[in-house]
């Protein structure tokens, strides 16, 4: 017997399949849940829609190849007044194929270029909609001339910033998730950068998500369950205490999602790295190293560096971006002085730092290292060291230095430094890498409102767990309801409109 939906009255006289064999569950959720996961297959067009967009989809300059896109319901009467196949040939060409052709201007059939046309029929395109794309020389001259002919054209205009991307949400193709993930996708500039955007982008943190909302709506099924029921002969004993077993589960979960140190959102922007240190220690030296170039000024006199300087880096497949900062110690100059604050404070606010200490001014209490007074409050479980100089002491001397999240080289003479930096990257990864690009381990949360979202769901589901005895469920059933809706902001199931702009207003325009 299947469950009726809340206005049904009369209580079934048969008992029911047991509730944890989930059919009571499933036609509960599907009769009283309103955020099922939206069926791409089912469009509902908006307005924007409902007009023919236009834009170059390669970047601006000259190239060989450059990419015209037209998306809309008037596509093929953009093809019939601006693309003539080569033979002349009329009717209507074959979808999803390279077509020779002249690009000619509407109206004049003057010639502006001759390619590629390929036509997309909807809903197999990437907008779902009819799309065309244009295949011609990238000169400036020819991409204005094609852009401006489009322009002609009484149905088409240009497209807004994100336009295509957006109707391909708006269609079903992508949700939030992946949309964002193409946009960081674009964006790499890393190994671990284009790993993570390609999670998101092929789905898979959709994926995640959806998983955690549909067990929030299971637990929720239970609770609409016995709210309509009651704990009786139709409803197994304990179902109550399953939900609740269920939330705690995937509080563990969530919690632990948010208290990954960031990782995601760190990988995304980068890992920012403070090298500081005492004066003449060699800090611009590893920096210029690091750059592979004379990115900083190098000289014998202590102070040369005054202010921060900041370069981005790929060392190991990661994002780092690093500030060489002044050198540490007391001074009565005062330009040295502004540079010293700043320098603590880089180093206060970088993901991770790193010491960079001359060895033959190094002094060591038995075994132990002694660090200079001018870094105190400066060292934490994130500060790597490195001593330089080695060239210039014993090598016993360098045996006392050999201790964890620390190396030994001379920046001068290249002694220790291959091994630094292998060493080195491999600690960032442990820290920081994302595994493959499926991997289950992948950081969830890889923009600030993902986080956002997580915490409102969380909150929602700790208030579940407050609600103690049978009495309070209708109030617990609201709480899960809730901590579904927050669940599906994130992948844009739900209540989107609001944040559409802010996701979708950095895409370039023929994006």
């Amino acid at each position: 017997m299947q469950l009726g939906i809340r206005s049904v009255k009369a209580r079934p006289s048969t008992a029911l399949h047991p509730f944890s064999s989930g059919i009571l569950l499933l036609h509960r959720y599907r009769a009283s849940v309103h955020c099922l996961v939206r069926n791409v297959t089912s469009v509902v067009r908006s307005d924007a829609q409902r007009t023919t967009i236009y834009a170059l989809s390669t970047p601006h300059g000259k190239a060989g190849v450059g990419v015209v896109r037209v998306s809309g319901p008037d596509v093929l009467g953009v093809w019939k007044h601006m693309v003539r196949r080569k033979g002349g040939q009329d009717q209507l060409p074959e979808p999803w194929k390279m077509h020779r052709c002249d690009i000619v201007s509407p109206g004049k059939d003057e010639i502006l270029d001759n390619g590629l046309a390929v036509l997309f029929r909807a809903p197999k395109s990437f907008t779902t909609e009819d799309v065309l794309e244009l295949h011609i020389h990238s000169g400036r001259a020819i991409i204005s001339s094609v852009l401006r002919a489009l322009g002609e054209l009484p149905f088409c205009r240009p497209a807004e910033p994100g336009e295509f991307t957006r109707r391909a949400f708006m269609g079903g193709r992508l949700d939030l998730t992946q949309v964002e993930g193409l946009k960081d996708l674009i964006d790499a500039d890393t190994e671990s950068q284009r790993r993570t955007a390609l999670n998101a982008a092929g789905g898979s943190m959709r994926e995640r998500y959806d998983n955690i909302r549909e067990e929030i709506i299971k637990c929720l099924a239970f609770m609409e369950a016995l709210i309509d029921f009651g704990e009786g002969e139709d409803i197994e004993d304990g179902v109550y205490e399953q939900a609740r077993e269920r939330v705690k589960k995937l509080c563990n979960t969530i919690e632990g999602h948010l208290g990954d140190k960031r990782r995601g959102e760190i990988i995304r922007s980068g890992i920012h790295l403070a090298i500081f240190g005492p004066p003449n220690a060699g800090k611009s030296s590893l920096l210029n190293f690091l750059a592979q170039r004379e990115a900083a000024i190098v000289t014998p006199v202590p102070g040369t560096t005054r202010d921060i300087l900041e370069l981005s880096l790929d060392i190991g497949g990661l994002p780092i971006i690093i500030s060489d900062t002044a050198g540490l110690r007391a001074t009565t100059d005062l330009v040295e002085s502004i540079g010293i604050e700043r320098a603590k404070n880089a180093v206060q606010g970088a993901d991770v730092s790193l010491c960079v200490l001359s060895l033959p001014d190094v002094a060591f209490n038995g075994e132990k290292i002694v660090l200079p007074s001018s870094l105190n409050g400066l060292v934490n479980e994130n500060t790597f060291y490195l001593f330089n100089k080695a060239d210039l002491v014993p090598p016993e001397y360098t045996q006392l230095a050999q201790t964890s999240n620390a190396w030994v080289t001379s920046l001068n003479t290249g002694q220790g430094t291959a091994e630094f930096l292998a060493q080195f990257s491999e600690a960032l990864r442990s820290n920081y890498d994302l595994g493959d690009a499926n991997d289950s381990q992948a950081p969830l949360i890889t923009h600030a409102r993902h986080r956002t979202h997580l915490e409102t769901a969380l909150r929602f589901l700790k208030a579940f767990l407050e609600t103690r005895n049978f009495d309070e469920i209708v109030l617990g059933a609201e709480e899960l309801r809730y901590a579904a809706q927050a669940i599906g902001r994130v992948s844009g199931i739900i209540d989107v409109e609001d944040i559409l702009d802010s996701v979708f207003r950095d895409f370039c325009i023929g994006k």
